[in-house]
């Protein structure tokens, strides 16, 4: 034994001379190393930890050797290893494009069930583009209705064809089809609640720290995978944010009432859908009635006044309580809504994507589309630059998904910024804004645009008018408010709406 140790100990200490592995002392058999050029490998020893996955043995040795492989590096053995933090649907697009695209894949999630309190609408390019099955969208909305603080409607979709709709869906539904279609090209998808990550050097592996659930375990047992490359798809309040110093961002709080309603008023939202504008349903953002398969989404979200969302909730639903009426309450939800990209989107080889790089549009809120165009485009680029798994690849691969995503979105970003500014802020806009919504020319630039994922250019004369509407608008409301306005001294809501709400 002894004469073994001091072989190996030689053998460590030749190696190093040829810079392939740090000299370190040997406490156990050291695993032979590999004969590779020091210009592509930096070596460095750590101590082997338990290594646990879902579909993969325990390993255990005393002593690994792990090496620090450089970007551009081909892949001797094995595939380019990534970890996708979050199963929601920028995680799933992300790790399904990367297992199609070659590269070992692994989706921790910790709630295969999740529901989040989202409106759920997704816009018709995306069932093409994505290849989505009829069965899993709800509602085909034809029809919207937007709603006044003084309670003015004005029907919006008259510009639509007969093909063109809104899509209604079920998040629970939406999101297990995304990654079960991920499992079936051969992601590992690991029911399990991320901790935190560790890596030796810049060049060298991550070690995911995570709690698995997969054996129905309410505790979890801790647990590590060793990757290339980390995705943090981890929503608004994402670790993996955190972990590369991505910078604070404000949010909002979306508050959100599964409301089973019955079928006489379940058909009066067959293929309509209601958006509410007010102080009293939020301050910054709007109220929604969305129809589901069997169900009404009555909801609301609030940047600037967080604390006071369940009393905006109050008001949505007093708003709308005539077409709800006689309803059960099935499910309440709430979840943190980014506000705006973070600062920062990557550090060496960490990608952000979805919510929690911050990829959800002010004014609409829209954000489905977004993620999971953000986690494909990601690992479009991760596959590109690893030459389908079989290379190293890091920050600069990230690099060029972060400006495709910008070239292509920001123009987006900005507008409905700008939107939100102008027609957000005081209630006689927000009468102007759904003022202008009854226009047809407003009408087909905002579906064009919402539906295909555009900037859709418009007419230059038209666009003169519209802007002088717009103006000539704002001015009137703000000159015709009056004491006897429903837009002025609101109220949250009921007192029994508020009991209801509270206690669930």
């Amino acid at each position: 034994m002894a004469a073994t140790m001091q072989m190996n100990k030689q053998a460590t200490r030749q190696a190093a001379q040829q810079g392939r592995v740090a000299p370190f002392k040997a406490t156990g058999v050291v695993r032979k190393v590999a004969q590779l050029p020091s210009s592509t490998f930096s070596g460095v020893t750590v101590p082997q930890r338990q290594f646990a996955v879902s579909g993969a043995r325990s390993v255990s040795r005393a002593v690994q050797q792990v090496f620090a492989v450089k970007d551009g590096a081909t892949l001797e053995g094995r595939k380019l290893r990534v970890a996708v933090i979050g199963g929601g649907p920028s995680g799933a697009c992300a790790a399904e494009t990367l297992a199609k695209g070659g590269v070992e894949t692994y989706l921790i999630e910790r709630k295969l069930d999740n529901c989040k309190p989202c409106g759920g609408a997704i816009p018709l390019c995306m069932v093409e583009e994505f290849d989505l099955p009829l069965e899993i969208i709800d509602r085909r909305v034809t029809k919207m209705k937007m709603i006044s603080p003084s309670n003015r409607e004005v029907d919006v979709g008259k510009t639509l064809s007969e093909t063109e709709w809104i899509g209604m869906c079920r998040r629970e539904v939406f999101d297990d089809y995304l990654r079960n279609r991920a499992q079936k090209l051969g992601a590992n998808i690991v029911n399990g609640l991320f901790m935190r990550s560790e890596q030796q050097s810049a060049d060298g592996p991550f070690t995911i720290h995570y709690n698995s659930y997969e054996d129905g375990s309410k505790m979890g047992k801790p647990a590590t995978v060793e990757v290339d490359m980390i995705i943090g798809a981890d929503g608004a309040n994402s670790r993996i944010a955190k972990e590369i110093d991505a910078g604070e961002y404000d949010y909002a709080i979306a508050f959100q009432e599964r409301i089973r309603i019955p079928d006489d008023k379940m058909k009066y939202y067959e293929n309509l859908a209601e958006m509410y504008v007010g102080d009293d349903v939020s301050p910054d953002f709007y109220g929604w009635v969305f129809p589901k398969y069997d169900h009404v989404a009555v909801g609301t979200g609030t940047v600037v006044n967080k604390t006071a969302i369940k009393q905006y909730q109050q008001a949505t639903r007093d708003r709308s309580k005539v077409k709800t009426e006689g309803g059960k309450i099935i499910r309440v939800e709430a979840h943190p809504i980014p506000e705006h990209p973070r600062p920062r989107r990557c550090k060496g080889r960490v990608a952000l994507v979805g919510d929690a790089a911050g990829y959800v549009t002010k004014c609409s809120g829209e954000g489905i589309y977004f993620a999971a165009k953000s986690g494909r485009m990601a690992a479009e680029a991760i596959v590109e630059g690893s030459a389908n798994g079989t290379k190293m690849c890091g920050e600069e691969a990230i690099r060029n998904y972060l400006d495709k995503w910008d070239r292509k979105y920001w123009a987006t970003y900005k507008v409905l910024d700008i939107l939100q500014k102008v027609f957000y802020r005081s209630n006689p806009a927000r009468e102007a804004f759904v003022e202008l919504c009854e226009d047809s020319y407003v009408q087909k630039m905002t579906f064009d645009s919402y539906l295909y994922k555009t900037v859709v250019p418009g007419n230059p004369l038209d666009d003169v008018k519209l802007l002088v509407r717009t103006v000539s608008s704002i001015l009137r409301s703000n000159a015709l408010r009056s004491a006897n306005s429903k837009s002025v001294n609101v109220s949250f809501g009921s007192k029994a709406n508020e009991e209801r709400v509270m206690a669930a």
